[in-house]
């Protein structure tokens, strides 16, 4: 099987976990193909203005739909709320830590007054701004390597990574753990998923076996709760679903001057009472 990922460390970490569970599972030879993505290219401007997420996964579709791989895998957090049709889901792995962590300092409220936190994360850029509104947020983007080399450097005073990317990396040490009353997180944070060809029903029997499906149904409600929003890039969401089946969700103005809450069991229902309690602040950002 060929399993194509993108070339970043912790890509790579993650495509091995996959081909670690499938040759158990299996007794199946697995090859990982390196596919260079537009996302990891172009570092330097946000991704919400040239071209979202989809700079993560483009080119993975393209080798996948052109049979140059069996099966992509993805941090779920970066894949479009709407796939294209001939592309599934075929399996997603226990979820890891869905909290953020603070690199730079204990907690956010240590950080001093007038503090630099780097971010391109609009959700986190808006969580922060309502909690510290004299915060400067800049534009952060890289691997995680290249993130804790800017931040030993200086560029900033702190900046703020997955829990779960740092724990697959061997980083557990990194960082300080935002509780989820602080900061909730992103849609799909902490889920590793796998896509097939929707035709390939003998890739998909292979990948079943990777399936955790409680965090399957958990991802696959935090995106519809997406897709009911209209959500983009720029829209500042923060949803985590439960096993039991609830999904709690925030939305947030762009420089975290207004924020709505709210749970629900249905993502649909959900996303009407957010929007319908949001301020025009809010809800431009989510209906278009």
């Amino acid at each position: 099987m060929r399993l194509g990922t993108r070339g970043s460390p912790l890509a790579l970490v993650q495509a091995g976990m996959v081909r670690d569970t499938l040759i158990a599972g299996h007794d199946i030879a697995v090859e990982i193909v390196v596919i260079r993505t537009t996302g990891d290219v172009v570092q330097d401007r946000p991704l919400a203005d040239i071209g979202g997420k989809a700079l993560w996964t483009k080119e993975l579709d393209r080798a996948l739909l052109g049979g140059e791989i069996d099966c992509a895998v993805h941090s779920m957090k970066d894949v479009e709320t709407i796939r294209p049709a001939a592309i599934a889901i075929a399996a997603m792995l226990p979820r890891a830590d869905v909290r953020d962590r603070l690199i730079g300092a204990p907690s956010i409220a240590a950080l001093r007054e007038g503090a630099t936190v780097g971010t391109s994360s609009p959700r986190r850029r808006a969580q922060l701004l309502r909690l510290r509104p004299d915060l400067k947020i800049v534009m952060f983007r890289g691997n995680v390597d290249t993130r804790l080399a800017k931040l030993a450097a200086g560029d900033v005073d702190a900046t703020l990574l997955a829990a779960a990317g740092l724990d697959r990396l061997g980083r557990h040490d990194v960082g300080a753990a935002i509780d989820l009353e602080t900061m909730l997180p992103a849609p799909a944070q902490g889920a590793v998923g796998i896509e097939a060809r929707a035709d390939d029903p003998q890739t998909r029997a292979l990948l079943a076996v990777l399936d955790h499906a409680p965090t399957h149904r958990c991802v696959l409600a935090e995106r519809a709760l997406l897709a009911a929003l209209q959500a983009d890039c720029h829209s500042p969401v923060a949803a985590l679903a439960t096993e039991a089946g609830d999904i709690r969700a925030e939305l947030f103005a762009e420089d975290g001057s207004a924020s709505v809450t709210g749970s629900h069991s249905d993502p649909t229902t959900l996303a009407y009472i957010l929007l319908s309690d949001a301020p025009d602040t809010i809800r431009r950002l989510f209906v278009g």
